[in-house]
């Protein structure tokens, strides 16, 4: 899995580095919008897959059952958000860059805390879950920050951002996390702890390319900044689906 989420997350990058975008006008989908599209299919796509979480949970033991609500509440913010930025996107062919943020900040932290779920019954503290939060807090107020408040400034916010993101490589990698799951003994457990580390060490290495394309940034000039996203949509529902997908997969198999 871990192979074909790069391969994958590489293709789409190169294809929307290289790409361009008609936008609507008017409200209306225009062909050729291929931001727009990204916009309407994530939106489905994610409140499709909070509808099954959500009706999945029956199928689990009692102690995966909360992590399966979380999914869903991860792909239903989602999908809410996402609703109101394709509305922006087709008025305004501007990025809903507030919307976004308000997105991530509320879904990110909350799949933080799916790795303290995961490990919770094999003795994971509330440490480990708090450490989660705060470096996810951090990497999204600085990227906030260098994207639409200080953007002259925003190699410095980007650095900053990293700090937050290698905070949570670090406690899944190295820290906590590792250790509770190799102690666990529950194959089926690390197998999916694994695979979501991997989710946060190349799935949302998406959004750095995204950001490194805003003008004065490393990337500026490869292509157009719309193009961030196309690449953040295409990001989010990889991640946010595949994320759950993962807990869900783990919590059916060990039921069983």
């Amino acid at each position: 899995m871990t192979n074909v989420l790069r391969t994958a997350l590489w293709v789409l990058t190169v294809l929307c580095l290289g790409s361009t975008t008609a936008f609507a006008a008017g409200g209306n989908l225009a062909a050729g919008d291929y931001i727009g599209f990204t916009f309407f299919t994530g939106y489905m796509a994610m409140f499709a897959a909070s509808v099954f979480f959500f009706f999945e949970r029956g199928r689990v033991a009692d102690k995966w059952k909360t992590s399966l609500l979380i999914s869903g509440l991860i792909t239903m913010i989602a999908a809410v958000h996402y609703f109101y930025m394709r509305g922006v996107w087709l008025e305004t062919g501007t990025s809903p860059t507030q919307f976004r943020y308000i997105d991530w900040t509320l879904t990110v932290p909350l799949m933080c805390v799916e790795f303290y779920m995961l490990l919770r019954p094999a003795g994971a503290t509330t440490g480990m879950m708090w450490r989660l939060i705060a470096s996810s807090v951090l990497m999204l107020v600085a990227g906030y920050m260098g994207e639409a408040v200080q953007p002259q400034s925003n190699v410095m916010w980007g650095v900053i951002s990293t700090i937050g993101w290698a905070g949570i490589i670090y406690e899944i990698f190295m820290g906590e996390g590792k250790k509770v799951a190799a102690a666990s003994g529950n194959p089926v457990v690390q197998a999916a702890f694994k695979q979501l580390s991997m989710f946060a060490l190349i799935g949302w290495a998406i959004y750095p390319i995204g950001y490194m394309l805003l003008p004065g940034n490393l990337l500026a000039g490869i292509a157009p900044p719309s193009n961030m996203d196309l690449i953040y949509n295409i990001g989010d529902a990889v991640n946010k689906i595949g994320f759950g997908l993962v807990v869900y997969a783990m919590a059916i198999k060990d039921t069983k």
